[in-house]
């Protein structure tokens, strides 16, 4: 399927835990539809070197600040460009991650987040893969910590729930088989 065949050119996030598949199936979805890719600025930044522990936590508040920022004005500038996308992480997530690392307080910054994380009209759909699915790997650049992983992906899953987001859920099982029900469930979105 090529995303010429669809009525609209959608704009597509993937949302969970990490070690999922999110990256490998958002890459072969773009990639099939004919859509920019738009990679997780967490991954970029901890693959790049970057260490989470040497920022401190005011420093890990202004990188997710950061990174937010960076996430809005890709997808902006890909819908504006190409008409849609498909993003490794969701603005769902990204709220999610500011609940999680202990940032969410009644300031201006928590309001901001909110309001911007919590636009469901930002995406045509949502597509949340299942925790549990895959042994996380040990790699060095996510936890392996699979209960650890759980906290996050039900923070996310609460985030999804509370926008009302236009969420899909993917089965387990090998890429090929959650790709083709993507792009199935991706053609009747649009």
């Amino acid at each position: 399927m090529n995303v010429h065949s669809l009525s609209i050119r959608p704009r597509i996030a993937f949302s969970g835990s990490a070690g999922i598949g999110k990256t490998t199936l958002a890459r072969r979805l773009a990639a099939a539809l004919g859509l920019p890719y738009l990679a997780e600025g967490m991954r970029q930044f901890l693959e790049a070197g970057g260490d989470l522990h040497a920022l401190g936590p005011g420093g890990l508040r202004d990188l997710v600040l950061r990174l937010w920022e960076q996430q809005r004005a890709a997808e902006d500038a890909a819908f504006r460009a190409f008409g849609g996308f498909v993003s490794d992480r969701s603005a769902f997530d990204i709220g999610a991650f500011w609940i999680y690392y202990g940032f969410a307080a009644d300031d201006a910054d928590t309001r901001r987040i909110f309001a911007e994380t919590q636009d469901r009209t930002r995406y045509d759909v949502v597509w949340l893969l299942p925790w549990g699915a895959f042994p996380v790997e040990a790699d060095g650049v996510r936890s392996s910590d699979p209960w650890r992983q759980l906290h996050v992906h039900v923070l996310i899953e609460g985030m999804l729930a509370r926008a009302g987001a236009p969420v899909r859920r993917v089965t387990a099982g090998p890429v090929e088989a959650r790709l083709a029900e993507v792009l199935a469930g991706t053609a009747m979105t649009a």
